[in-house]
């Protein structure tokens, strides 16, 4: 046998002993796993519900076999029974019952969290019911389009169907309610639910394990949070706070399903969505107001300090100055703030006056959606604007600039002026008010830079590149 042979013959029955070594180690990893996961804890009524469904629908008894709940003896029953008052109650197998959990029936043994919750701006999703985005979306794209997207994430209104003589709710054959199929299922964060609260637990806490490591982890709040209006989890991904998430969930560091789960304590490695918003510190309880640390209002067309805003930004802060020294979180605040207030100023205050004063001249219509310059005001703060600044708040330079600032200023100068300007002829109060918002400081470069400027320009980029700015490779 030539030396090459036995090398190759060495070299396999070594990768095939180590090999041999990581699945021992596997194997023994899952065996450890599955010892030191407790038994679930079936109790009274809850076992025939456990009996019946474990046939039924298995992933639902597994998924909770795996649960907190599980482990307490917290069953079925516990969660969906229902009062007699109730408007979606009927009986099931003996017992009275409703299909549909609510924040409601979770605070009954969560009383505080579900106080927190119904007092948050999640809570509220729902409320897009009555805004310009569900005109958007029920009406110029159609109904179907909003049931499935929209309010998905929002929530919607829960409704059974009824009887169009009596009123009265219409029931099957074993009595349940039939809901409405337009409005179910429906899992969205601010759902008005039948029993009067909002939203939906399981919209964090997937049911049927309600699992805490599932909420803090960032591709949980990607469900609703991403895409062109509100790309927070893009945004994440792409600061250096995603990055080190990353890194640090593969090699375990996050501790994600972890009791008490504090920043600077049982974690350093990254910070989550949870974690800035939401999780606790050594200073902080837990909360499930994720607006309890936000100083801006970034959603609508002009950005405005939320109330009490400086005790929110000071939450916030306590939770940066975990990983980050006080001149750091300072500095950050103010490029934020500058960010927040150059967005208002230069574009959305002056956009919006432009707007009014074409409406005030009926040069456009009240209908939302049926002129083009509605639309490209639409893009300019619901889109871009809102990536630019949610962006800022989150260090993410690209969508801050190129996904943020570049196309708010494109759409501006190459889209909403020229249309303004055409919309506006011979109605003097109209044009005045775009020649205002013109003669403003921050847009006098595109009447042309001064000589002095256009100097500095040129020799800017004469040292850095050796050629004039005019030629520079991609401005020929």
């Amino acid at each position: 046998m030539s030396l090459n042979a036995k090398r190759i013959i060495v070299a396999l029955l070594s990768f095939l002993f180590l090999v041999s070594l990581l699945i021992v180690a596997w194997v023994e990893g899952l065996k450890q796993r599955i010892e030191q996961e407790p038994e679930p804890v079936v109790l009274g009524v809850n076992k025939d519900c456990f009996d019946c469904h474990q046939e039924k629908s298995p992933a639902i008894t597994d998924q909770w076999s795996h649960s907190a709940h599980a482990e307490m003896g917290v069953g079925c029953f516990d969660c969906h029974q229902a009062e007699e008052t109730d408007v979606d109650a009927w009986f099931h197998e003996g017992q009275r019952i409703a299909t549909l959990v609510t924040p409601k029936d979770c605070g009954r043994c969560h009383p505080d969290i579900a106080t927190e919750f119904q007092d948050s701006h999640h809570a509220a999703a729902g409320q897009i019911l009555g805004s310009l985005d569900n005109v958007l979306g029920e009406i110029v794209e159609g109904v179907p389009a909003a049931n499935s997207g929209c309010q998905q994430c929002h929530g919607s209104i829960i409704a059974f169907k009824t009887d169009t003589t009596t009123g009265e709710t219409v029931r099957d054959k074993n009595g349940k309610p039939i809901i409405d199929d337009a409005t179910w299922p429906n899992s969205g964060i601010g759902r008005l639910n039948l029993d009067g609260s909002n939203g939906s637990c399981s919209a964090c806490h997937s049911r049927h394990r309600f699992s805490v490591e599932m909420a803090r982890r960032p591709d949980n709040c990607g469900k609703c949070h991403l895409g062109p209006d509100h790309p927070q989890k893009e945004i994440y991904e792409e600061s250096k706070h995603g990055i080190a998430f990353v890194t640090a969930d593969q090699q375990g560091f996050m501790h994600l399903d972890e009791k008490d789960w504090i920043v600077g304590e049982t974690y350093s490695a990254a910070p989550t969505c949870a974690t800035c918003h939401m999780s606790a510190t050594s200073n902080q309880p837990v909360s499930h107001d994720p607006g309890e640390r936000l100083s801006w209002i970034l959603r609508p067309a002009v950005s405005k300090y939320t109330e009490n805003s400086e005790d929110k930004r000071r939450a916030m802060q306590d939770v940066c100055s975990n990983c980050h020294t006080g001149d750091w979180v300072r500095g950050f605040y103010a490029q934020y703030d500058r960010a927040i207030d150059l967005y208002n100023e230069k574009f959305a205050k002056p956009s919006k006056s432009i707007m009014s004063a074409l409406l005030e001249d009926d040069l456009r219509s009240g209908t939302p959606f049926d002129d083009e310059i509605e639309w490209t005001y639409f893009f300019l703060w619901h889109h871009e604007g809102r990536r630019a600044r949610m962006a800022a708040a989150m260090m993410g330079p690209d969508y801050t600039q190129w996904h943020g600032f570049f196309e708010i200023a494109e759409r501006f100068y190459m889209e909403l002026i020229p249309q303004s300007r055409e919309l506006a002829e011979g109605h003097p109060n109209s044009e005045k008010a775009i020649e205002d918002v013109m003669a403003m400081p921050q847009h006098a470069w595109i009447s042309g830079l001064d000589e002095e400027e256009s100097r500095k320009i040129r020799e800017f980029y004469q040292k850095r590149y050796g050629q004039d700015a005019g030629t520079v490779k991609g401005n020929e």
